[in-house]
């Protein structure tokens, strides 16, 4: 199930508006009109704790593999790092969209991507923004 529908079933099981829920978890109407629609992810893993609470619900009946994938790449790597891993989990999902492959089995195959990913990742790692490197001294030394 993905974020979009968590959030619609927890709101609507809660018996709250969209407008509700914005103003409980102190994020916007239209942010969360966005995610409701499947267009956006939380940015930050503060946000699905702001959700959950919002709902009276444990973050990670909001929080999957997928959404702790692009947070962890957004963590390490920045918003490029993010949005590649989004673009990696989306276009992964419309490849199975429709198919008939067991869900283990695209677990499997979006597990192995990811850790391809992490992989490149490493490989890659000078061209990464030093201000996201880990390896680097703050000072640049």
């Amino acid at each position: 199930m993905t974020l979009a529908e968590k959030l619609k079933n927890a709101r609507a099981a809660k018996h709250m508006s969209q407008r509700a829920l914005a103003e409980a978890a102190g994020i916007s109407l239209r942010t969360i009109q966005n995610y409701e629609l499947g267009a956006r992810m939380p940015k930050r893993r503060d946000t699905y704790t702001l959700l959950a609470e919002a709902l009276g619900i444990d973050e990670k009946v909001l929080l999957d593999e997928n959404a702790d994938f692009v947070l962890r790449a957004g963590e390490q790597y920045g918003g490029r790092g993010a949005r590649q891993a989004w673009d990696l989990v989306a276009d992964f999902k419309g490849l199975c969209a429709g198919g008939e492959m067991e869900e283990e089995d695209m677990d499997a195959i979006m597990q192995a991507l990811q850790e391809a990913y992490w992989d490149a990742k490493k490989m890659n790692r000078k061209y990464v923004n030093r201000r996201y490197r880990r390896d680097v001294p703050e000072d640049g030394a």
